[in-house]
């Protein structure tokens, strides 16, 4: 049986880390507006983990919600810190698929025809996978970033780069 893939829900303050953890394919809510109270509500009744820079968010946990205590500037940092956090509670962090970075939507694969003027030529050209978010349309390839992208998942894993 495969393990649960990691479900989070981010506070505002860390916005970048949530689009970044979409990405690499955990399924990831990003909380922007609304209080605390409502954040750790949601987390509770989908089952999903807080992600949260703010110590008073943090000191409010209790054994039905988990909090996690995310520090740091940078998003390397921060994604250090996030697997730190899973590790000391023993907790596996398991990847699904790419996600939307925007809205956290599924991407479906989507051929050169389908895509029509959505992307440049030059890119059409380069590149021949691309994906399409089923909730809001934006279009996905695997350009130079993927790379840099991809090494934020080795650092939730062996936390170094």
């Amino acid at each position: 049986m495969r393990d649960a893939e990691s479900r989070f829900v981010a506070d505002a303050m860390l916005g970048s880390l949530a689009r970044k953890l979409r990405i690499l394919g955990f399924d990831t809510r990003y909380h922007k507006k609304g209080t605390d109270s409502e954040l750790t509500s949601s987390a509770k009744a989908e089952g999903r983990i807080v992600l949260t820079s703010d110590r008073q968010l943090w000191n409010q946990r209790n054994s039905r919600l988990q909090v996690f205590l995310i520090t740091g500037r940078s998003d390397r940092e921060r994604m250090l810190s996030l697997g730190a956090e899973a590790e000391s509670r023993g907790i596996r962090l398991v990847e699904g698929d790419s996600r939307c970075a925007l809205c956290n939507g599924e991407l479906v694969p989507s051929t050169k025809r389908e895509l029509g003027e959505q992307v440049p030529v030059t890119v059409l050209k380069r590149h021949r996978s691309f994906n399409v978010c089923i909730h809001c349309g934006k279009v996905y390839w695997k350009g130079r970033h993927w790379s840099r992208l991809r090494k934020f998942s080795y650092l939730l894993r062996s936390k170094k780069i």
